[in-house]
């Protein structure tokens, strides 16, 4: 706690603490509630969450890594320009969904979607191996048990293993890669209730035609299914729904 140090070690070692502290510097950052340019000092940090130095500065390191700020001695730390972010960062994406940008963040990460995971899944109808293609069954089925459920956090792990698997499974390491972002994408309109509380049939059948084209190596049709869950993920975001597949 504020003013005592004694007070404060015990926390120190509490579940989540160095998780909290960042996600509340990030989340100040990435709302522009802490705006571009203002200095942040990591005494008045210390005070004012109650956490020792070494947390501040590990949570600090991180926030540079990420390049939403620069600490210099005698200065501080300073907010940096959008400009600079690693927009690809998987915890700025969630910053960035929970924040007040979220549909526009939203909408361009499935800008992105769309001109990735299409080829993605092109690439996986003549790469994918066996076991790829086992996993990419049992997330359909998964999505299909879950969904009538109404479990919507056990869909979403079974969504998630889908997507990531068709990035994998395409052999390209840059797509892969992007299977954090992809899966924050996921979470985020779960977690931020942006999804139905049952998932539509249509969703998951567009899945598993996707799933289908893979094992059957045909890339034309693995490409137009998964262009099809993306652009109508994208189509249900423009009418103001705030609801897609994905």
């Amino acid at each position: 706690m504020p003013g005592s140090r004694d007070r404060q070690q015990p926390s120190d070692r509490s579940p989540g603490l160095y998780d909290r502290v960042l996600d509340q510097l990030g989340l100040a950052i990435v709302s522009g509630e802490a705006p571009e340019g203002e200095i942040l000092r990591i005494e008045q940090l210390e005070e004012t969450l109650g956490v020792s130095r070494s947390v501040m500065r590990e949570a600090v390191r991180v926030l540079e890594s990420m390049q939403l700020v620069a600490s210099r001695r005698r200065v501080g730390i300073t907010v940096l320009p959008r400009s600079q972010w690693n927009l690809f960062a998987p915890r700025i994406i969630r910053w960035r969904l929970a924040g007040p940008d979220r549909m526009a963040q939203l909408s361009s990460l499935s800008q992105l979607r769309c001109g990735i995971e299409p080829v993605a899944a092109a690439l996986a109808a003549t790469r994918c191996t066996p076991e790829q293609c086992g996993t990419l069954t049992a997330a359909v089925i998964g999505m299909s048990v879950t969904a009538k459920r109404g479990d919507l956090d056990a869909y979403l792990e079974h969504d998630i293993a889908f997507h990531r698997t068709i990035l994998e499974a395409s052999g390209n390491d840059m797509f892969s890669d992007l299977s954090q972002v992809v899966a924050e994408v996921l979470a985020g309109r779960t977690h931020h209730n942006l999804m139905p509380t049952e998932p539509e049939t249509a969703a998951i059948r567009l899945h598993g035609d996707v799933a289908e084209a893979i094992q059957l190596a045909r890339p034309h049709e693995a490409e137009t299914a998964m262009r099809a869950i993306v652009v109508e993920s994208i189509e249900a975001m423009s009418l103001d729904s705030g609801l897609g597949i994905g």
